[in-house]
Formats: C-alpha cells, sequence, structure tokens
C-alpha cells in the first residue's frame, strides 16, 4: 500500500515515515503543497496524509482541488488540536478522518491502517468517475442511469482506467496490463479497442471522459 505523507515540519515528517513504513506502507514524502498535488494527480495512492498547514497549496485547498477532480483517495488530515472550524471544513470537502497534534503515533498508524482498509473494501466493488459507474461484481458499467454494455475487454481496459482517474497511462502499460503481453510497437489494438469505449461510453450525448495524451497514452478523467 502507498501513501503520500504531506508535512512540512522535517522531522515530525521522518518519524511518521518511519512508523507507517514500519507497519507495512509505502511512504512518499513532501513538504509542501504544491509537490503533494503533483504526486497526488499523476501517481496512484492508497491514502493521503495531509498537514493543513503547509506551504505553498494548503492542505484544504489540496483536497479541494483533488475532489475537484474526481480523484477519491481517502485522506487523513492532520491539524493543530482545538481547531475545530478547519476540521469540519476538512470532513466536508471529503476528507475521511483527522488527527489532531500533537497524536500518538500507533494511533495515525492504526487510523491510516483503517482508511486504507475501507477504501479498499469500496474498491472491490464498485469504482466510480464522474457519473461512471462500474459495478465490478456484477461486471455491470452505467452512465447516469444508462446501462453500458461491454465485452470483456473493454471492460478490462475501463476498469484498469478508471482504477487511477485522472493518471495518463501508456499504451504500453495498457497492453501489458490488459492483454498481459509485451507491447508491439506496430499494433494499434490500443487505438482501436479506446476508440470503440470511447463511444460506447458517450453514445447517450454524455461529456467525454476518455482522452487521448498526444504522444502519451490515455486517462479516464471528466475534465481533461
Amino acid at each position: 500500500m502507498r501513501v503520500l505523507l504531506a508535512e512540512d515540519q522535517i522531522k515530525l515528517a521522518s518519524f511518521v515515515r518511519q512508523a507507517l513504513t514500519e507497519a507495512g506502507f509505502t511512504v512518499d514524502v513532501v513538504h509542501d503543497g504544491d509537490e503533494a498535488l503533483e504526486l497526488a494527480t499523476t501517481r496512484p495512492y492508497d491514502g493521503l496524509v495531509l498537514d493543513i498547514m503547509m506551504p505553498g497549496r494548503d492542505g484544504l485547498s489540496l483536497l479541494r482541488l483533488l475532489r475537484g477532480r474526481h480523484i477519491a483517495t481517502p485522506a487523513l488530515f492532520l491539524t493543530a488540536r482545538g481547531e475545530v472550524s478547519e476540521r469540519i471544513e476538512g470532513l466536508e470537502l471529503g476528507a475521511d478522518d483527522y488527527v489532531a497534534k500533537p497524536f500518538d503515533m500507533s494511533e495515525l498508524v492504526a487510523r491510516v491502517k483503517a482508511l486504507v482498509r475501507r477504501r479498499g473494501s469500496e474498491l472491490a466493488s464498485v469504482l466510480r468517475v464522474a457519473d461512471l459507474t462500474i459495478d465490478l461484481m456484477r461486471r455491470h458499467v452505467t452512465r447516469g442511469k444508462r446501462p453500458v454494455v461491454l465485452t470483456p475487454r473493454e471492460f478490462a481496459l475501463l476498469e484498469f482506467l478508471a482504477r487511477t482517474p485522472g493518471r495518463v497511462v501508456s499504451r504500453t502499460q495498457i497492453i501489458e496490463k490488459v492483454w498481459e503481453y509485451h507491447f508491439d510497437p506496430d499494433t494499434n489494438v490500443v487505438d482501436v479497442y479506446t476508440g470503440r469505449l470511447r463511444r460506447k461510453l458517450n453514445e447517450g450525448g454524455e461529456a467525454n471522459l476518455l482522452h487521448a495524451v498526444r504522444g502519451v497514452g490515455y486517462k479516464l478523467e471528466a475534465f481533461a
């Protein structure tokens, strides 16, 4: 499980990273909100641990932007004790939990574990991007209330893209994950299937979610 930790107090960040690493997490550490935004929008994480008061973009505005981009990675805020209004605002923005400073490190680790565990249970059954819902158990896809009928390969492609919404994945990554063989530079199978999938997702006149990124690959996102 990979966690992004954004904390501007370098010593505290080091202690938290060590505790989470010992608990089995892979931890990326940044010390300001702008760095956190760059990583959170380009790499897949199982959880975010965000200090509210950071240089650059603060934790609240960072989460507001991520949720606006339909990045639903679970988030835990580190807050100053007594800042009730900030905790309320964070929860209303889509934060999943908070821990007030100073905190017990074992409690923080337990809360991060619970956060990731809850999210893992949700992702095991349903994925959502904007008005697109993918029921993995029933292998059923809807766009709003409209059912979208997909072939098994189209479903596998959509699931792969939907697990990291907003992240650009290359044709090589797609063909190795969805087709499970090494990329042949002469094949256009990825482009053919993404074209079919896009038409099916948009055939009701909805806004496009599947975007091509020239020279790189594709991403599933509400706003390109």
